[in-house]
């Protein structure tokens, strides 16, 4: 049998047991039709790169399937029609891998970096970009009035 990657995306007004029901009646589907799945990851709750259906976040969640290609067509048309469901993708590949996948194991590694130190903090107010600062209005004033007692003390 062919093997297949699928991510989805739900919404996130919707719980994760929500989603992880969405995703055991596609396990349940696929198994009663012979077919495995070998690989099953929630990425949690994350931000979209875009709005889709008023949403700005959403469940992800990646599935590895082995199953009839017709099987796969069936739940793509099903999940389409799943209104908790915003986007899905379906791939075939040649392999899956049952390692975790690259979005789980940086999602470990990036927690730990959050709370480190980030270097020293810049000195000036909220909205200062820092290029071409001036610190008042004493700078301007000095250099203009220095050429003036120069003149005067020759």
């Amino acid at each position: 049998m062919p093997l297949y990657e699928t991510v989805l995306i739900a919404r996130n007004d919707i719980s994760q047991q929500q989603v992880d029901a969405i995703l055991d009646g596609i396990a349940a589907q696929i198994e009663a039709d012979g077919g495995v799945v070998r690989k099953r990851e929630y990425w949690g709750l994350r931000s979209l790169a875009y709005r889709i259906k008023k949403n700005r976040k959403g469940h992800y969640a990646l599935l590895g399937l082995e199953a009839r290609s017709e099987l796969v067509k069936e739940i793509e048309r099903q999940l389409a029609l799943n209104e908790d469901v915003l986007r899905l993708l379906t791939l075939r590949v040649e392999e899956i891998d049952e390692a975790p996948s690259p979005v789980l194991s940086r999602k470990g590694d990036d927690r730990g970096d959050r709370g480190g130190f980030r270097g020293p903090k810049q000195a000036g107010g909220r909205f200062e970009s820092g290029r071409g600062r001036r610190s008042g209005g004493e700078d301007r004033s000095s250099t203009a009035e220095q050429p003036a007692d120069n003149a005067a003390a020759e």
